[in-house]
């Protein structure tokens, strides 16, 4: 029931291998004591924190496509507002198909459903393919959720070894998930350039050549969930995050003002974030913002995220028009392979990695 995890460590670019379990097999055996690896700090743990019972931002989509200009404008307004303040929000009416939508939750669960040696035939090496994400160290705290890492676009980074051949219809639906989502995360890049007075294509075109990795989480059901996290607080890494989720299932939650708020789940809606990359871009006007995950002891839970913003050979910083003596520059120009460095052979932490990016004052 293990799998191996292949870090690369960026100080000399040399390989590690760790054994990981896999979750889902551990999940399977009625564990009474979950293994110390899983278990968090105190000041960690889901119970840790006062829930506020706050809903992120609602965005219609069609209101961007609509004939009513001012209507159009309220809800640019808004979209502004979210990601200024939230960093988040959901997305309704926003044209992807439900049937895309729900076959790529088909496929999931169809996957996890496969025996286990047809599962490894696709386990992790480096940042892709099947077993558990962001594995640093041999001694560090797991996240209790094994995930499908892959390349989407473009066409030509895939790795097609790891896109698994069962169920028959992945790699199919897969590809077209992937261009709609392509699609609807120009359309909010656009939306947040005119927002803040600049060219619609000015964020696009500042991502310089895009890119769009994929995870699929898994998330078993847990006999502990109050002492572990699906996935432990972190920031996006790209620039914008599509994230598509179990509509009755509450388990992704955001950091509001230092209070964790759980996502209320809307059918047919997609969940919006801004990554750090877009933070940059802004000039700080948008924000990356930490979530996480937790678990359930009687439901298990899947997402799906799309992760989209400038390949790891575009130069990133700020666009030069958000840049004046009322708003210094915040942020240094680099190269996006020397933050994917970073981000992909450590533990998730927070927003530390955009921490060597950022000017001090």
């Amino acid at each position: 029931m293990f799998n191996s995890a292949l870090v690369s460590d960026p100080s000399d670019g040399t390989s590690k291998r760790f054994s990981v379990p896999i979750v889902q097999e551990l999940a399977s055996q009625n564990l009474r004591n979950l293994p110390q690896r899983y278990i968090r700090s105190e000041k960690e743990r889901p119970n840790a924190f006062p829930l506020h019972h706050l809903d992120i931002p609602i965005i219609d989509m069609d209101m961007f496509w609509g004939d009513s200009d001012l209507c159009r404008q309220k809800e640019l307004e808004k979209l502004g507002m979210a990601c200024q303040e939230w960093g988040f929000f959901q997305a309704v009416n926003h044209g992807i198909p439900v049937s895309l939508t729900e076959r790529m939750k088909g496929i999931v669960r169809e996957f996890i459903q496969l025996p286990l040696e047809e599962r490894l035939k696709y386990k992790k090496q480096e940042r892709e393919g099947y077993g558990q994400s962001f594995v640093a160290t041999d001694d560090q705290i797991l996240d209790w959720a094994d995930t499908i890492h892959l390349a989407t676009l473009p066409p030509e980074k895939r790795k097609m070894s790891f896109w698994p051949t069962q169920p028959a219809d992945f790699r199919e639906t897969v590809d077209q998930y992937a261009a709609e989502t392509q699609k609807l995360g120009n359309t909010v890049l656009r939306l947040l350039s005119e927002n803040v007075g600049l060219k619609p294509d000015c964020f696009i075109n500042a991502c310089g050549k895009m890119g769009q990795m994929m995870r699929m989480n898994y998330y078993p059901p847990c006999p502990r969930p109050d002492l572990v996290l699906g996935i432990s607080p972190h920031s996006d890494g790209n620039g914008l995050t599509v994230l598509l989720q179990d509509d009755e299932i509450v388990g992704l939650q955001i950091c509001k003002d230092g209070e964790w708020v759980p996502v209320q789940p809307i059918p047919g809606a997609l969940v919006i974030n801004i990554g750090d990359m877009l933070e940059v871009i802004s000039n700080g006007i948008y924000k990356s913002i930490e979530h996480r995950a937790v678990t359930s002891i009687d439901r298990d839970r899947i997402s799906i995220a799309m992760f989209y913003g400038p390949s790891k050979e575009t130069e990133v910083g700020p666009v030069p028009e958000l840049i004046d003596e009322l708003h210094p520059c915040r942020y240094r120009r680099f190269i996006r392979e020397e933050y994917m460095r970073r981000f992909s052979s450590d533990k998730l932490d927070g927003k530390k990695n955009i921490e060597f990016v950022k000017i001090k004052s």
